[in-house]
């Protein structure tokens, strides 16, 4: 592929032109020839990006799969003298194609052609809502060929971005398609099983909102209304029936193509994504052997690159920019030098860097609780993880979590285990874990784990959570449960003490708790929580 690593030297290309975003205006224009012109120029680096290209914007209809009209707009600069790197962005769920349209304003200034288009089934695009089946990735395709016929643009360097449902699309279509040569995929997924049914357990109020969305904005098909209703019905009897959709849909099983073609991509996500957990991305991202970057920080699902949607200075699409750059342009700007891994930590701070995934935690406590507990999970407590955008983005924005009384909590729905007092301040950096011998009087259930940092009046702060269901077990018959939290960067201050509480009702989660149920945990819980 014609794409520059960071270890391949710099080489002159006739597309290489860098240029620096400087306004966010949406800039509006006529329909004109944008024929692709072969000229050869020196090979870039940042120091020359400094000038800002005139640029077109026009709507245009894009045949895509089977025929079917996909509402599309090019922006690009209007020197057609030369090609550019071009860069396709499929929309978000339930968004109008004009989306991206100040971000792509600025990358066209800096020198690219900019393909955005609506997805197959929402808004003005024809077709139905496939939840990123063969049949968007087919779309995505054709309109790659599109812009490589009808716009000047360079069919040696092509990239891929968006934010959720785009960004699913796009690191689908990179698996199949090894004319992609980057991706930024922002707030999006690798594993749609893990997505919507992590623990064996239903995610009703993501999956209910994103239902919602489909039917006000587009138009579901018959196969993937079909699975909302199991995923939204509470029931367990057809999940088989979602699971190869699912997988299906889910490029960590294709992540071997994408090392095969060396794509440089690029995952950003946040901590309290309510859709899209960050441990599917980051167990992803260990798996990729190509270029590859990773950066997680607060926020809830699409909140942290949300207002770069608007053109106003913003992290994850500054970096956006400079992934491009370098692994299209060959612009040296640093990127390839930084540590791979960049966290933010949601109780503020710099960005830290990492080697890995697997570096971020330099040890892991074990903490083991012996007290016996035991539970009415069919009752709420008190605990929850909170509602779907507005507890992370207040996380985000004014770094106020999920908070509970611990005191207050009802042993007879609630089982809590508390630590002494740090006298340190305690950096979580990573995946907390839990696990404990249980035992039900009922064969099916649910109970959702959380741990809290708690001050010195009681009041416990949410740092990570997780829910997990059981099915078809033996009343009576002990048995293992263990809990994936989701992966966060939480420092917990000197003089608190962290406290696992578990119960079985969280409004995020379906439960398959039944009345007169009882979970006892008779040999206490064993939590392990990662540490910077």
């Amino acid at each position: 592929m014609s794409r520059i690593t960071p270890t391949a030297p710099l080489r002159p290309h006739r597309s290489r032109i860098a240029a620096t975003a400087l306004t966010a205006a949406i800039v509006t224009g006529t329909g004109i020839s944008l024929a692709p012109v072969t000229q050869a120029v020196e090979a870039p680096t940042a120091a020359t990006a400094s000038q800002t290209l005139p640029t077109t914007t026009r709507f245009v209809d894009i045949a895509g799969y089977e025929g079917v009209t996909l509402a599309a707009n090019v922006v690009a600069p209007t020197d057609t003298s030369r090609d550019y790197p071009v860069i396709v962005l499929p929309t978000s769920w339930a968004m109008p194609q004009i989306e991206y349209i100040a971000q792509a304003t600025k990358l066209a200034e800096k020198g690219y052609v900019v393909v955005s288009y609506n997805v197959r089934g929402f808004w003005q695009s024809e077709g139905e809502i496939e939840v990123a089946g063969p049949k968007d990735v087919a779309d995505a395709r054709k309109v790659i060929d599109w812009a490589l016929a009808n716009t000047a643009a360079d069919p040696e360097l092509i990239g891929m971005a968006g934010v959720s449902y785009g960004a699913g699309i796009s690191l689908l279509t990179a698996a199949q398609d090894a004319r992609v040569d980057a991706v930024s995929a922002m707030s999006g997924w690798a594993d749609l099983v893990e997505s919507l049914y992590k623990g064996e357990t239903q995610h009703t109020q993501a999956t209910a909102i994103l239902a919602s969305l489909g039917y006000a904005t587009g138009r579901p098909s018959a196969e993937a209304a079909e699975k909302m209703e199991i995923m939204l019905s509470g029931k367990t009897d057809r999940i088989d029936e979602v699971i190869p959709w699912a997988e299906q849909r889910s490029v960590v099983h294709q992540v071997d193509r994408l090392n095969t073609n060396d794509t440089a991509i690029m995952l950003a996500n946040a901590w309290g994504d309510s859709f899209f957990a960050p441990n599917q991305y980051a167990s992803f991202y260990e798996k990729l052997s190509g270029p590859k970057r990773l950066e997680l920080r607060p926020g809830d699902h699409a909140t942290a690159e949300g207002l770069g949607l608007l053109g106003l200075p913003n992290d994850v699409w500054n970096n956006t920019f400079r992934w491009f750059d370098h692994h299209l342009k060959g612009v040296q700007n640093g990127i390839d030098a930084e540590e791979p891994v960049q966290l933010k930590s949601r109780s503020g701070g710099e960005y830290e860097g990492y080697a890995s995934w697997a570096a971020v935690p330099s040890r892991t406590q074990n903490l083991r609780f012996t007290d016996d507990e035991d539970i009415l999970p069919q009752l709420e407590s008190g605990a929850n993880a909170g509602i779907s955008f507005l507890s992370s983005m207040l996380d985000q924005f004014a770094r106020v979590s999920p908070t509970v009384s611990i005191p207050l909590l009802p042993s007879i729905s609630a089982a809590v285990w508390q630590t002494e007092r740090y006298d340190t301040v305690q950096k979580v950096r990573g995946t907390p874990t839990m696990r404990a011998t249980v035992t039900s009087n009922r064969s099916d259930g649910t109970v959702v784990a959380y741990l809290y940092s708690v001050n010195g009046l009681g009041i416990g702060e949410l740092v990570s959570h997780g829910p997990v269901s059981f099915h078809g077990k033996t009343p009576g018959q002990p048995f293992t449960l263990d809990v994936e939290m989701s992966s966060t960067a939480y420092d917990v201050p000197a003089g608190n003490r962290l406290a696992l509480v578990i119960d079985g009702v969280d409004t995020l989660y379906n439960n398959y708790n039944t009345a007169f149920q009882a979970i006892d945990f008779a040999g206490g819980a064993e939590l392990n929580v990662p540490l910077r």
